[in-house]
């Protein structure tokens, strides 16, 4: 296990270093192994599978801009993943405000709506976070997955922080809303 990690490694070293070449092979190779995970980050920021791909092919062309920066010191997902989600948050900047969640996310499944959330798969909650308004999904997002903190969303998306927090109240509120309508529609839909 620990040499097909290994194996792993080199190969994306070497798919790296191809693309700080600017070879067009190791940038194809590097859409076609980390491009569905950032699809997934993309995604999540946007309002619809068009845009979302829109992100991705921007994010990747900043991606093969920047990548002679990227120097081999701590992980190149993580610095590609700041890339895509900055690239998502600029698609919108100028439009909204954003929002936090992950203590909002963290009451919604603990609150009397645990039994409604446990019973929505992942997708369907994926999309109801994306019928969210851009500055409401943004900062849940950013707060709830991506694990920012409110000063970080409120330097990142140029907000205060109790701008941050108040996005991501109302933005609870609104995903209880839609998490009670959609179980009532299945509800409804059984019967």
């Amino acid at each position: 296990m620990r040499n097909r990690f290994q194996d792993l490694e080199k190969k994306l070293e070497n798919i790296i270093t191809g693309c700080q070449q600017k070879d067009t092979r190791s940038q194809k190779e590097l859409y076609d192994l980390l491009g569905g995970k950032m699809y997934g980050v993309c995604l999540r920021y946007a309002g619809n599978t068009d845009d979302a791909n829109d992100i991705l092919q921007d994010g990747f062309l900043k991606v093969f801009e920047k990548i002679h920066q990227f120097k081999f010191e701590g992980s190149f997902e993580g610095w590609l993943r700041r890339i895509f989600v900055n690239t998502a948050l600029e698609r919108y900047r100028g439009q909204y405000k954003i929002i936090n969640i992950q203590d909002s996310w963290r009451e919604l499944k603990e609150g009397s709506y645990e039994n409604i959330v446990s019973s929505i798969t992942v997708d369907e909650l994926v999309g109801l976070i994306q019928e969210l308004s851009p500055k409401y999904r943004a900062v849940f997002n950013l707060y709830a997955i991506e694990g920012y903190s409110h000063k970080e969303i409120a330097d990142l998306l140029g907000v205060s922080e109790g701008t941050s927090k108040s996005n991501l109240s109302r933005a609870r509120l609104i995903l209880q809303e839609k998490v009670a309508q959609y179980y009532n529609t299945e509800l409804k839909m059984q019967l």
